[in-house]
């Protein structure tokens, strides 16, 4: 009995420790100054007016990618790059007010009344080349529930996840 009272107990604590370090999700943050170098001059050659303001490795099996966030005036953006510099997906908070009129379209008719919280242009990048995917909105419906919606251009939903649940273990958190 005080050998399984004594592996729950560790589980306990192993679990805790992976989670409250982000291992579990495959994240970590890392300084600025640990970035690779070409991870660094790619997103310095690309971004050359933005200031790097936190970064993260992402660890999915044996793929390792790099999240620069940076803020470019007053623009936010995420940039995921390889080890070795090549830029992978760019994500840019953008104004709601410039979406196309198919996506505020789309988001209305499946979400009436709500607010729109943030609101991010998904660029998928491919040997250099930028493609605008997709639009990621987070936003609130009119029943106050948090929802994170991905749109394409043309203004077809293609994966709502709901949010208020995250929302609520976050205020537990504080």
């Amino acid at each position: 009995m005080r050998k399984l009272l004594c592996v729950a107990v560790l589980a306990t604590g192993l679990v805790a420790s992976v989670l409250t370090r982000g291992a579990w999700a495959g994240e970590e943050a890392i300084p600025l100054d640990k970035l690779p170098k070409a991870v660094v001059a790619a997103v310095k050659h690309r971004f050359p007016k933005a200031k790097m303001t936190e970064a993260a490795k992402e660890t999915d099996g044996k793929k390792v990618e790099f999240e620069v966030t940076l803020m470019d005036g007053a623009t936010k953006l995420d940039v995921m790059l390889t080890p070795d510099g090549k830029i992978t997906l760019i994500e840019k908070v953008i104004d709601a007010k410039t979406l196309p009129k198919a996506v505020t379209a789309a988001l209305g008719e499946k979400f009436p009344k709500a607010t729109f919280k943030t609101v991010e242009e998904v660029i998928t990048v491919t040997d250099g080349k930028e493609t605008l995917d997709i639009y990621e909105v987070l936003l609130t419906d009119a029943n106050a529930k948090a929802w994170e919606v991905k749109v394409t251009p043309a203004g077809k939903i293609t994966e709502t996840e709901d949010k208020s649940k995250e929302k609520k273990e976050e205020k537990k958190d504080k």
